[in-house]
């Protein structure tokens, strides 16, 4: 027997509607002992003082402000808004790279774009930097996807916000998670990718999966699954996380020289920071489990709000966002190759990120 979605829904109306008269007395009961779920933030310590590694503006004002996602775990932020602000601003929430906080390279970007008119909020992921959740240092593409949401659910209940203009940049592993987020949540009318990594694809296959074959592929990925495996069972016995380490302290001679523009970022003044994974031991090794059994952009195909995908022309991730736009359909749709630009360029290179474009973008789309 056929059975459709359509079906389907109409099977579990039906389920509802017969659970409904039992459900009321329970339903009075709780209210009754006042036991109505609430969303119940965690309590987080933050840091006051200006701990950025990029200079403040005095052309926005900035404060900490925190939120709660879906799976009760509390983010903390930094919200920038244009001095003298007036009205309902359209907003963005702005996170990336992955294994960074928002003190580096997303809140350059939230910081630059209230500059040019937009409540912009860079928050740190579930589990990383001063958000809340534990274990610690952990990533969950279902989890960090809905991180990007619960800043859409923050920023629609602000009162200088239009929530009806309301878009979302991601920058490397979250400009994946950024697409992703925009295939669930149509509230977010624009969505930015920039130096996009598709970390669910990257961890099932490797680098330049394209080079290789699929019995390669399924080799590579069964010898993964059994070494994190193990370190399951080892992490049990220990009674803690083994950390995959962040980008080394010393690089080796024959390092790949994307690795070396990392190291030139995380590890040098440019970038560095105490919070970040990167920078530091890195995540949970056993993180990359959920990652490769969890593909990204299944549903990217159907997003009908705008997206302007942005990559550098020589960065070694380039691949990423040149499929993931294939896959999108639609003319409000756009792919920006930046001219020599490497990936960690359109972390911080300000001759090279193209803020004009992502300006213009937002202006056409969040009106």
């Amino acid at each position: 027997m056929k059975i459709t979605l359509l079906a389907v829904c109409a099977a579990l109306a039906l389920c509802s509607a017969s659970f409904a008269a039992e459900g009321r007395e329970a339903a009075d009961d709780c209210r009754a002992q006042g036991e109505a779920a609430r969303i119940v933030p965690e309590k987080l310590t933050l840091t006051q003082e200006w701990d950025k590694t990029f200079p403040k503006s005095d052309k926005v004002d900035h404060r900490k402000v925190t939120f709660v996602n879906r799976f009760g775990i509390t983010l903390a932020a930094d919200l920038y808004t244009p001095k003298g602000m007036t009205g309902r601003l359209p907003a963005l929430a702005v996170a990336g790279a992955f294994g960074a906080v928002k003190e580096q390279i997303s809140g350059r970007y939230a910081q630059i774009m209230a500059e040019r008119g937009f409540a912009a909020l860079a928050f740190d992921p579930s589990f990383t930097g001063e958000s809340g959740g534990n274990a610690r240092f952990v990533a969950s593409p279902d989890i960090n996807t809905e991180d990007f949401s619960a800043a859409v659910d923050f920023l629609s209940v602000q009162d200088f916000v239009d929530p009806e203009k309301i878009g979302i940049i991601g920058i490397c592993g979250w400009a994946g998670l950024a697409l992703n987020a925009a295939a669930i949540d149509t509230r977010i009318k624009a969505t930015v990718t920039t130096t996009m990594y598709d970390m669910s694809r990257v961890t099932a296959n490797g680098y330049f999966d394209y080079e290789k074959d699929e019995k390669t592929l399924r080799a590579e990925r069964m010898a993964a699954r059994k070494a994190l495996n193990a370190q399951r069972t080892a992490d049990a016995k220990a009674g803690e996380y083994k950390r995959g380490g962040g980008v080394p302290d010393e690089l080796p001679a024959d390092a790949p020289w994307f690795v070396k523009d990392y190291f030139d970022y995380y590890k040098t003044k440019r970038g560095y920071h105490p919070r970040s994974l990167n920078s530091n031991l890195g995540w949970n090794v056993t993180s990359a489990l959920s990652f490769i059994n969890t593909p990204q952009h299944c549903y990217a195909g159907e997003i009908e709000n705008a997206v302007l995908i942005i990559h550098g022309e020589k960065a070694h991730s380039r691949y990423f966002s040149e499929d993931a736009f294939k896959k999108l359909k639609g003319d409000n749709k756009q792919l920006m190759i930046v001219p020599g630009a490497t990936h960690t360029d359109l972390y911080d290179n300000l001759e090279k990120i193209p803020f004009d474009a992502i300006e213009e973008f937002f202006k056409n789309n969040l009106k």
